[in-house]
C-alpha cells in the first residue's frame, strides 16, 4: 500500500479540482441570477432582498457541495480501485504462481464489493431523484405559457446542472472500473496463451550431442524421418519424460482454470446485482429518453397553420 501513496494522493487532489471546477461556475450563476432578481424584480427595499438572498445563495452552496462531495466521494474510491486494477495488469506480468493471481483478484472483488454496498442505495436514491426532478422539471417548462428567463428559471436550470454532473460522475466512474475489471479476463487469457505458447516452444527443444539445447528445425526433421527407416529413426527422437509432462499439463491446468474462474466472476459496480457498465447505461439513456419523449408528447402541441 506504501508504493501507491503518491498516486493516491495525485488522485484526491484530483478529485478536490473537480470539486472546484464544477461547484464554482454554479455558484457563480446562481451569484449573478440572485443580482438580476434584485435588480430588475420590483421589491419594497432591495436591502431586504439582500439580506435574504445571500442566506439563501449560501444554503444553496451549502446543499449542493454536499451532494457533490458525495458524488466525487464515489468517483475517488472507483479511481483508486483503478490504480490496484493497473497493478494487478502488470502482476501478470511479474509472477507466475496463479495462486497468488486468484487470492489478488478476490481482494479486488471484495472492495468492489464493499463499495457497491455503501453507495448502492446512494446510487439509486441519486438516479431516481435527479429523473424525477427533470421530468417535473421539463414538464412545469413545458406546460408554462409565460416567458421564460433568468430570473424565474434560473434556480431550475442551476439546480439541474448540479444534479446531472452529480450523476454523471457516479456512472462515468461506475462504468470505467467496471470495464477495467471485466477486461482483467483479457489479460490473463493473453498470459495464458503466451504461457502455453512458450511452454510449448520450450518441448519442441532437444538436446544435441554437446548437451546444448536448439530448436527442431526443418532440416533436423528431415534427417530424422527419411535418413532412415522408421523404426530406426525413432531412436533419435527425445521425447518428455512423464514428469515434465505431468508438470506442464499441472501448469497448463491451473492457468485454464484461472483464466475461467475470471471470466465467471468479472466483478465490478453493482446495484442490486445490475453491473453498472456500458450496457446499464444504454438502457438508462433509453428509459431517459422514453420519459423525455412521453413529457413532450403530452405537453408540446404543434398547431396546424
Amino acid at each position: 500500500m506504501v508504493r501507491f501513496t503518491d498516486l493516491y494522493v495525485k488522485q484526491i487532489a484530483a478529485s478536490m479540482r473537480l470539486l472546484i471546477w464544477w461547484l464554482l461556475p454554479c455558484f457563480i450563476l446562481k451569484t449573478v441570477r440572485e443580482v438580476i432578481r434584485i435588480l430588475y424584480v420590483q421589491h419594497d427595499s432591495r436591502w431586504i432582498s439582500v439580506a435574504i438572498s445571500v442566506p439563501l445563495t449560501l444554503s444553496w452552496t451549502y446543499v449542493s457541495t454536499i451532494s457533490l462531495s458525495a458524488s466525487i466521494l464515489f468517483h475517488l474510491l472507483c479511481n483508486l480501485q483503478f490504480i490496484h486494477f493497473d497493478d494487478y495488469a502488470k502482476l501478470l506480468e511479474r509472477e507466475s504462481d496463479v495462486m497468488v493471481f486468484i487470492e489478488e483478484h478476490i481482494r479486488l472483488r471484495y472492495h468492489l464489493s464493499k463499495i457497491s454496498h455503501r453507495f448502492r442505495i446512494f446510487l439509486l436514491l441519486q438516479f431516481l431523484v435527479v429523473t424525477v426532478s427533470q421530468v417535473v422539471t421539463l414538464f412545469q417548462t413545458t406546460v408554462y405559457s409565460g416567458m421564460i428567463n433568468l430570473s424565474n428559471g434560473g434556480d431550475f436550470a442551476i439546480s439541474a446542472i448540479v444534479q446531472v454532473v452529480g450523476i454523471i460522475l457516479c456512472l462515468h466512474a461506475a462504468t470505467r472500473i467496471s470495464h477495467r475489471a471485466q477486461g482483467i479476463a483479457s489479460f490473463a487469457c493473453r498470459w495464458h496463451a503466451l504461457a502455453t505458447c512458450t511452454s510449448t516452444d520450450a518441448c519442441l527443444r532437444h538436446s544435441n550431442s554437446l548437451g546444448s539445447m536448439e530448436p527442431l528445425s526443418q532440416s533436423n526433421l528431415l534427417d530424422i524421418t527419411f535418413s532412415e527407416s522408421d523404426l530406426d529413426s525413432m531412436d533419435y527422437i527425445t521425447m518428455p519424460t512423464t514428469t515434465q509432462l505431468a508438470s506442464y499439463m499441472s501448469s497448463y491446468h491451473r492457468r485454464q482454470a484461472f483464466v475461467m474462474y475470471l471470466q465467471a466472476n468479472p466483478g465490478g459496480i453493482t446495484i442490486f446485482g445490475w453491473t453498472v457498465d456500458r450496457g446499464l447505461i444504454n438502457t438508462i439513456f433509453f428509459l431517459e429518453l422514453t420519459l423525455v419523449t412521453f413529457v413532450l408528447g403530452q405537453t408540446v402541441v404543434f398547431n396546424s397553420a
